[in-house]
Protein backbone atom coordinates (compact mmCIF):
# COMPACT_ATOMS: atom_id res chain seq x y z
CA UNK A 1 0.00 0.00 0.00
CA UNK A 2 1.36 3.31 -0.73
CA UNK A 3 1.94 6.01 1.74
CA UNK A 4 0.28 9.43 1.36
CA UNK A 5 3.50 10.65 0.62
CA UNK A 6 4.33 8.07 -2.15
CA UNK A 7 1.26 9.28 -3.82
CA UNK A 8 1.83 12.70 -3.98
CA UNK A 9 5.24 12.73 -4.81
CA UNK A 10 3.93 10.24 -8.15
CA UNK A 11 1.23 13.03 -8.74
CA UNK A 12 4.19 15.66 -8.98
CA UNK A 13 6.49 13.17 -11.33
CA UNK A 14 3.12 12.66 -13.54
CA UNK A 15 2.35 16.39 -13.76
CA UNK A 16 6.80 17.55 -14.31
CA UNK A 17 6.67 14.50 -17.11
CA UNK A 18 3.46 15.75 -18.54
CA UNK A 19 1.80 12.13 -18.58
CA UNK A 20 -1.69 13.42 -18.40
CA UNK A 21 -2.92 9.80 -18.17
CA UNK A 22 -0.57 9.21 -15.15
CA UNK A 23 -1.85 12.47 -13.25
CA UNK A 24 -5.42 11.80 -13.64
CA UNK A 25 -5.21 8.54 -12.51
CA UNK A 26 -3.97 9.76 -9.23
CA UNK A 27 -7.01 11.69 -8.69
CA UNK A 28 -10.56 10.32 -7.68
CA UNK A 29 -13.44 10.66 -10.58
CA UNK A 30 -15.04 13.28 -8.88
CA UNK A 31 -11.67 14.77 -7.21
CA UNK A 32 -11.63 18.60 -6.62
CA UNK A 33 -9.07 21.10 -6.50
CA UNK A 34 -9.28 24.68 -4.58
CA UNK A 35 -7.41 28.11 -4.36
CA UNK A 36 -7.33 29.10 -0.77
CA UNK A 37 -9.28 29.51 1.01
CA UNK A 38 -12.65 28.19 -0.83
CA UNK A 39 -12.74 28.84 -4.26
CA UNK A 40 -13.59 25.88 -7.10
CA UNK A 41 -11.89 26.09 -9.85
CA UNK A 42 -12.22 22.31 -10.94
CA UNK A 43 -14.20 19.43 -10.21
CA UNK A 44 -14.32 15.74 -11.69
CA UNK A 45 -11.69 13.95 -14.01
CA UNK A 46 -12.99 16.09 -16.91
CA UNK A 47 -12.30 19.19 -15.46
CA UNK A 48 -8.49 18.37 -14.12
CA UNK A 49 -7.84 17.08 -17.01
CA UNK A 50 -9.37 20.56 -19.00
CA UNK A 51 -6.68 22.17 -17.12
CA UNK A 52 -3.82 20.43 -16.95
CA UNK A 53 -4.11 19.89 -20.74
CA UNK A 54 -3.89 23.33 -21.17
CA UNK A 55 -0.89 23.73 -18.94
CA UNK A 56 1.14 20.97 -20.01
CA UNK A 57 1.35 23.32 -23.35
CA UNK A 58 3.81 25.83 -21.34
CA UNK A 59 7.24 24.90 -22.74
CA UNK A 60 8.95 25.41 -19.76
CA UNK A 61 6.36 24.10 -17.09
CA UNK A 62 8.11 22.27 -14.04
CA UNK A 63 6.99 22.25 -10.31
CA UNK A 64 10.06 22.08 -8.02
CA UNK A 65 9.58 20.53 -4.71
CA UNK A 66 11.07 23.40 -1.85
CA UNK A 67 9.59 21.56 1.21
CA UNK A 68 6.89 18.63 2.39
CA UNK A 69 5.08 17.99 5.25
CA UNK A 70 2.97 14.92 6.05
CA UNK A 71 0.49 14.71 8.85
CA UNK A 72 -1.85 11.41 8.42
CA UNK A 73 -3.05 11.44 5.29
CA UNK A 74 -2.27 15.64 4.74
CA UNK A 75 0.59 16.05 2.86
CA UNK A 76 1.37 20.13 2.16
CA UNK A 77 4.10 21.09 -0.28
CA UNK A 78 6.19 24.16 -0.71
CA UNK A 79 6.43 24.01 -4.47
CA UNK A 80 7.97 26.71 -6.83
CA UNK A 81 6.16 26.13 -10.52
CA UNK A 82 7.97 27.85 -13.28
CA UNK A 83 5.46 28.48 -16.35
CA UNK A 84 4.54 30.75 -19.32
CA UNK A 85 2.67 33.75 -17.80
CA UNK A 86 0.94 36.26 -20.10
CA UNK A 87 3.81 38.40 -19.34
CA UNK A 88 6.38 35.36 -20.15
CA UNK A 89 7.87 33.27 -18.10
CA UNK A 90 8.16 33.52 -14.64
CA UNK A 91 7.62 31.44 -11.61
CA UNK A 92 5.67 31.05 -8.07
CA UNK A 93 5.29 29.66 -5.29
CA UNK A 94 2.93 27.74 -4.07
CA UNK A 95 1.80 26.02 -0.75
CA UNK A 96 -0.13 23.06 -2.30
CA UNK A 97 -2.28 20.49 0.04
CA UNK A 98 -3.12 17.02 -0.65
CA UNK A 99 -5.90 14.95 0.96
CA UNK A 100 -4.86 10.82 0.37
CA UNK A 101 -7.41 8.57 0.76
CA UNK A 102 -7.40 5.00 -0.87
CA UNK A 103 -4.28 5.78 -2.30
CA UNK A 104 -6.10 8.73 -4.71
CA UNK A 105 -6.36 12.35 -4.16
CA UNK A 106 -10.12 13.40 -3.80
CA UNK A 107 -8.95 17.11 -2.87
CA UNK A 108 -6.10 19.80 -4.03
CA UNK A 109 -5.89 23.10 -2.51
CA UNK A 110 -3.57 26.09 -3.31
CA UNK A 111 -2.47 28.82 -1.76
CA UNK A 112 -0.30 31.08 -4.91
CA UNK A 113 2.08 34.02 -4.00
CA UNK A 114 2.57 36.50 -6.24
CA UNK A 115 4.37 35.46 -9.40
CA UNK A 116 7.87 36.56 -10.18
CA UNK A 117 8.63 37.19 -14.18
CA UNK A 118 11.97 35.96 -15.34
CA UNK A 119 13.92 38.36 -17.32
CA UNK A 120 16.20 37.99 -19.83
CA UNK A 121 19.06 40.30 -20.44
CA UNK A 122 20.35 39.95 -24.06
CA UNK A 123 23.87 41.84 -24.80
Amino acid sequence: MLTPEAVVQRQLEAYNACDIDALIAIYTADAQMFEHPAKLIASGSSALRERFLTRFKEPNLYAQLLKRVVMENRVIDQERVTRTFPDGPGSVELVMIYEVQNEKIPERGSSPVQPSLMVAKIA
